[in-house]
């Protein structure tokens, strides 16, 4: 049973102050609507999702995606993609793919879609805000269409960590010499010691609610729940269609007797079990207006509605869904209850902790078929993922509103706001 920490200890511990926020931006208020009845609103200039998929994720070095380059595994999903939606590519008019760490990826990710058969007419960019880099695609085109300047893109995201890991940031000295510059230039894994040590996030806490984020993956996962969110690819003449990162079988007593991934920093709780796991993979998302859908006879499965980013002190970099999430409801005029499913991502069972009890969402709400603690996080494919993932959910459980939010390397997060269309 989760035995959450309670608000008054964590108060004690320390409570979060102003200057952990330094500052947020977010989708102009001016075209933004205001509560639920108008979110909620159906007009013809709404930006609206007609496809959300991502492939199966592999765990890095040692899964079904260990030795796929990024751009392969993009051009797969493209070239399977189109194939499912009978979508004429030649009438995408921008593509926004988000990826942190392949070198040249602009030039990789052109030419995974010319190979796949989008016309080189159809133009692309790159973006990395590194783990929300996703969400900051499916922004780009939106925001794009909000503005009159296209009216059907598509937002992508890859990442293999297997063969493109984390390189160590190298500044020079007077960049170094700053606190907060060097502090956001550190290990994620140092941060999730900081805020365990920083909010007395104790090791038994992170364990429960890392066995939460197991069980749920593992039951989701035999349940065959994921099958609708991903789009089966061909690697070498091999489909990949299931997740190789969900361990099943996964014990409170297991959690528990693992070593400390990271002795030497903080309190030392932070271990295999209870971090996100290091995968690969990528997913996809089309968007478009509602009169264009309409027109077109385009299934709609959603509706962008908004996402705001806000930055935080580097060493607690994990704690930032606690500013993200009341900004995006805010922004929209909406409650938290109003909100039917959250997509958290779990970087660390300690941040996650943090940020479930500060924000006081009930646990049944996030996640509920696990996170990336047991699903693994390639870093520019969460965005997208949660996207996917949350209106599956929502489908399913016929809600109506979807809120994502991660929190950002070097101490920043992020948060969007959805809306399920197949009620």
């Amino acid at each position: 049973m989760l035995r959450l920490i309670s608000r008054s200890s964590l108060n004690r511990a320390g409570s979060v102050y102003p200057p952990l926020l330094a500052r947020a931006a977010s989708t102009s208020s001016r075209t933004l609507p205001r509560g639920l009845s108008e979110v909620l609103e159906k007009k013809p200039d709404d930006v609206v999702i007609t496809f959300a998929k991502r492939t199966a994720i592999g765990r890095a070095k040692k899964g079904q995606l260990k030795d796929t380059p990024p751009d392969e595994i993009l051009y797969a999903l493209f070239k399977a993609s189109l194939e499912r939606m009978s979508l004429d590519p030649s009438k995408i008019e921008d593509i926004c793919v988000a990826t942190c760490h392949p070198p040249s990826p602009l030039y990789i990710s052109r030419a995974a879609a010319i190979a796949a058969g989008i016309p080189y007419t159809v133009p692309i960019s790159v973006v990395n805000r590194l783990c929300s880099s996703g969400l900051m695609s499916i922004r780009h085109i939106a925001q794009a269409i909000k503005s009159g300047e296209i009216s059907l893109g598509v937002a992508a995201a890859v990442e293999s960590m297997s063969l493109n890991p984390r390189p160590t940031p190298e500044v020079v000295p007077a960049i170094e010499a700053n606190q907060h510059a060097h502090d956001c230039m550190q290990p994620m894994g140092w941060t999730s010691e900081m805020v365990a040590e920083r909010f007395n996030i104790s090791r038994q806490l992170q364990d429960e609610f890392a066995f939460i984020s197991h069980s749920r993956a593992e039951q989701a996962l035999a349940k065959g729940i994921f099958a609708s969110e991903i789009v089966p690819i061909e690697i070498n003449g091999a489909i990949v269609s299931i997740d190789d990162t969900i361990r099943p079988g996964v014990t409170a007593a297991g959690l528990a007797a693992l070593k400390p991934a990271f002795p030497k920093w903080g309190q030392a709780s932070t271990t295999a079990g209870n971090a996100s796991g290091v995968g690969d993979g990528a997913g996809m998302i089309v968007m478009t207006t509602r009169e264009r859908a309409e027109k077109e006879d385009m299934e709609v499965l959603g509706k962008y509605v908004a996402t705001t980013v806000v930055g935080v002190e580097p060493r607690y970099m994990g704690i930032s869904p606690v500013y993200a999430v009341p900004k995006v409801l805010q922004m929209v005029g909406l409650a938290k209850e109003d909100v039917d499913v959250y997509e958290m991502n779990e970087a660390f069972a300690s941040q996650f902790a943090y940020c479930v009890q500060q924000l006081d969402i009930p646990i049944e709400k996030i996640n509920p078929n696990g996170g990336a603690i047991a699903i693994s996080h390639p870093l520019a494919m969460t965005g997208i993922r949660q996207v996917a993932t949350g209106l599956e959910e929502l489908h399913r459980r016929n809600g109506q509103i979807l809120c994502t939010s991660m929190c950002v390397g070097s101490g920043m997060g992020a948060a969007g706001i959805f809306v399920n269309e197949r009620l």
